[in-house]
């Protein structure tokens, strides 16, 4: 998938009706009140190569601050969302889903408000957990972040 069609899939997101029920969807997997899409997946650090690990993350960094450009000049320009005070919260507060989740998975988001359709757009490379793959996320909901 190339960024133009990452564009697509977030705009479609910002208008598909959520999910009733937690659960995979074709694009990730979604639940009430939000959709993740697996914009990219790519080889996770266990077992693997270091430093082809590395590469896919930095790759993927690229990627996800090319879909920044675009959707910042649709959107406005927005700081960077350290996702790590998201993560350390969790330990005293309820942070609600899809942000709790995001933290553990994501230590830097961008993040905007999307005027109009009462929902919020993050894009994030996912390479916190050893267990799992390096993936470019995209997440919508309209849940309001922590």
């Amino acid at each position: 998938m190339d960024i133009a069609q990452h564009i697509a899939l977030i705009d479609e997101l910002c208008f598909r009706p959520f999910p009733a029920e937690h659960g995979p969807s074709d694009v990730g997997f979604g639940g009430p009140g939000h959709h993740v899409a697996v914009l990219r997946s790519g080889p996770g650090p266990r077992g693997g190569d270091p430093a082809e690990w590395a590469v896919t993350v930095d790759q993927f960094e690229k990627d996800r601050d090319a879909v920044y450009e675009v959707l910042a000049s649709r959107w406005g320009d927005v700081a960077p969302w350290n996702l790590q005070t998201v993560l350390l919260r969790t330990e005293h507060e309820e942070i609600p889903e899809p942000w709790a989740w995001l933290g553990a998975r994501a230590a830097v988001a961008w993040l905007w408000e999307v005027r109009g359709t009462g929902r919020w757009v993050a894009v994030a490379v996912a390479d916190r957990d050893a267990g799992d793959d390096v993936q470019l996320l995209a997440v919508v909901t309209e849940t309001a972040p922590p």
